[in-house]
């Protein structure tokens, strides 16, 4: 399956920048030579326009032709180049499904269609889609036993950011995703188990038997086998042990040797390649047969295994010689060996395979290896005892674990004989050592767009957004009421699945006839299909409680006391009664700090919540309740005007001077 790497944000600021400039919708986007392929029954489906066609397709998964509320569909859009008929890749389309206009709005069906693309690229409150197929989300691995979802799309207040918390029956150390992004998967040592999570609903499904102490996680490139790190302290229960994904069931275990355990893994899938820290060997499995078919000795302590599909070999870095071994991944022998330093830990290649980086913890340096030559090309000076590292098409990202610095190679820049390039941003503003406790996964995870990443402080426990080019991080999501260790993107956008072809699996939210908005920037073309979803009455969004606020006005006066009476009902229209965990937050847009607020149930499903809003401007509300799922915390906002004290006093002074 192939990712999209263009970075759609930079489309997104482009509809933006034009926005802001006033430039009108009909002179930007319509265009006299569109046209609906009128001839075709599935009209409403293919668009003709600026040399591109245009088709869309929206079908139910599993049995059926209809598509239902509450079920999964596969939504597709071919591109293709109307003269050739080739299709057009890396084009990285928007898409987003909304219901469909009534009355005068849908008079225009252009305009509107336009219009109603430019606020979704805003991405404020009370301008979001039903579903947005460009969406990602951002799953942070807490201190504790849990998981928080963030939404990075809207962040108001630091409010709207938080989407749902996921409860671990035992504290998380790794994780890993799958191909796809639908399932991750999380090692619970203490529990020896890993958890299923399931990303559609943001749910813990299932709890895998995984061994002895199950740490390290790494799932082979074919997405067959998850592979799981045992340390078990008795050297018998010490090694790997092998879960089937479809089946979720475990397979197979291997004693490999004592200590810990990393996992790398050959290109087709065949081998799998673990490392025993105390052992000092490199066991090799085959994974077809599931058999361990040799065992090397790779140095004293060996920390880290990589596998670089360009040489075709698996590199094992050893922290206590120093050495780096380079195995052949074909012959399951000694290739070379690179000499090093002793503190040599993680390693990891390029994307493309060429360099290797190999850090030193105790050096402060990050060593480059070139794979064409398994020759040693760089030492570069890094963030003080790096840890971490991660890499973008253009970037290695390494993370310093005393320093809150995390510093950037410039990956065009590399190659014996030349100087690097390397730069750096602060990440929050203490070391992540302060924190302590933390686990084997990565604090640093690559953005959707490939042109940026997530970099976690655990210690003011903010999560940072950065992108290439600019001098600091751009945002940072804060993780109110648990405590930031790790950070994995959860990437729910469409996908280019075959040449010009982009799809994703959606959950339909509702029934009825909805809008699907298109946008491409090149050419700049924006259109709204048609499809309908027929009710169902199974459907779990019809069982999920909401919120209806009982508001007197939406304007108020500054300072004034004031009420936010709201209630909550059933699915099906019941009032909800005895919901014991319900506040109301509420912050003055766009960036104030939450405040949060005692609710009281006054019966019959309606409960209350003083307020205190002391400035003027737009305040939003927000009604939330652990115990009522994602569901229930992701649609219960309103919005109040407060107008300024000072002004109120004029208006009524004025019209007691007219009686």
């Amino acid at each position: 399956m192939i990712k999209k790497n263009r970075p759609l944000y930079l489309g997104l600021m482009t509809g933006l920048t034009l926005m802001g400039l006033g430039i009108a919708y009909e002179s930007l986007w319509c265009d006299p030579r569109e046209a609906l392929v009128e001839s075709d029954p599935q009209a409403l489906h293919r668009l003709s326009r600026d040399g591109v066609n245009v088709e869309f397709e929206a079908r139910p998964l599993g049995s059926g032709g209809v598509l239902t509320e509450g079920a999964f569909a596969n939504v597709r859009f071919k591109i293709t180049d109307q003269n050739s008929g080739q299709p057009l890749s890396g084009v990285s389309p928007g898409a987003w499904l909304d219901p469909a206009l009534t009355g005068d709005a849908a008079k225009d069906r252009d305009k509107s269609c336009k219009a109603r693309v430019a606020m979704f690229l805003k991405s404020s409150i009370g301008a979001r889609p039903l579903l947005d197929l460009n969406g990602y989300f951002l799953l942070v691995m807490n201190k504790d036993a849990s998981l928080t979802v963030i939404d990075p799309s809207v962040s108001v207040g630091g409010v709207t950011s938080t989407l749902a918390r996921i409860e671990l029956p035992g504290q998380p150390m790794d994780w890993v995703a799958a191909g796809d992004d639908k399932q991750v998967f999380v090692s619970m040592p203490e529990r020896g188990e890993v958890a299923l999570i399931d990303t559609e609903t943001f749910q813990r499904v299932a709890n895998l038997g995984a061994g002895k102490q199950p740490l390290r996680l790494a799932m082979q490139p074919d997405q067959r086998l998850l592979w799981v790190g045992n340390n078990a302290s008795d050297p018998a229960e010490s090694g790997v042990t092998v879960i089937d994904v479809p089946s979720r069931k475990a397979m197979k275990f291997f004693a490999t040797g004592a200590g810990h355990h990393e996992i790398a893994f050959s290109a087709d899938s065949r081998y799998a390649f673990v490392s025993n820290r105390d052992s000092g060997t490199l066991s090799v499995i085959d994974a077809s047969e599931m058999r361990l078919v040799n065992t090397l000795k790779v140095g004293s302590h060996p920390l880290s295994v990589a596998y670089s599909p360009l040489s075709q070999a698996v590199y094992v870095t050893d922290g206590r010689d120093g050495t780096i071994s380079v195995v052949d991944a074909r012959s399951h022998t000694l290739r070379h060996l690179i000499e090093g330093q002793q503190g040599l830990g993680p390693m990891r290649f390029s994307k493309d395979g060429r360099f290797g980086i190999a850090l030193n913890t105790l050096e402060s340096q990050a060593l480059v290896v070139d794979a064409s030559t398994d020759r040693l090309i760089h030492s570069l000076p890094v963030s003080a005892e790096p840890y971490q590292l991660t890499f973008t098409s253009a970037y290695a990202y390494i993370r310093g674990l005393a320093s809150p610095k995390v510093t950037m190679v410039n990956l065009g820049s590399l190659g014996e004989g030349r100087q690097p390039i390397v730069q750096g941003f602060d990440a929050g503003p203490a070391a992540p050592r302060q924190a302590g406790n933390l686990p084997l996964a990565q604090g640093l995870t690559v953005a959707r767009d490939e042109n940026s990443v997530f970099v976690v402080n655990p210690v003011d426990n903010t999560t940072y957004f950065y992108a290439e080019g600019m001098n600091a991080p751009m945002s940072g999501y804060a993780n109110r009421g648990a405590n930031a260790r790790a950070a994995l993107v959860v990437d729910r956008s469409l996908r280019e699945v075959a040449p010009g072809v982009y799809s994703s699996t959606v959950k339909l939210p509702a029934s009825g006839t909805f809008d699907v908005a298109f946008l491409l920037n090149q050419p700049q073309i924006i259109h709204c299909f048609s499809t309908d979803v027929a009710a169902s009455a199974t459907a779990p969004h019809r069982q999920t409680p909401r919120v209806e606020f009982m508001l007197d006005s939406s304007v108020v006066v500054q300072g004034r006391p004031f009420t936010a009476r709201f209630r909550i009902v059933e699915g099906n229209g019941a009032p909800r009664n005895g919901v014991k965990d319900l506040s109301v937050r509420y912050f003055l847009a766009p960036t104030s700090r939450a405040r949060s607020s005692a609710v009281q149930e006054v019966g019959d499903g309606i409960y209350e919540a003083p307020l205190e809003m002391a400035e003027s401007g737009a305040w939003y509300l927000h009604v939330q309740a652990p115990s009522l799922g994602s569901g229930f915390a992701e649609n219960n906002y309103t919005s109040l005007r407060v107008l300024p004290a000072a002004a109120q006093q004029a208006s009524e002074s004025g019209s007691r001077s007219v009686r």
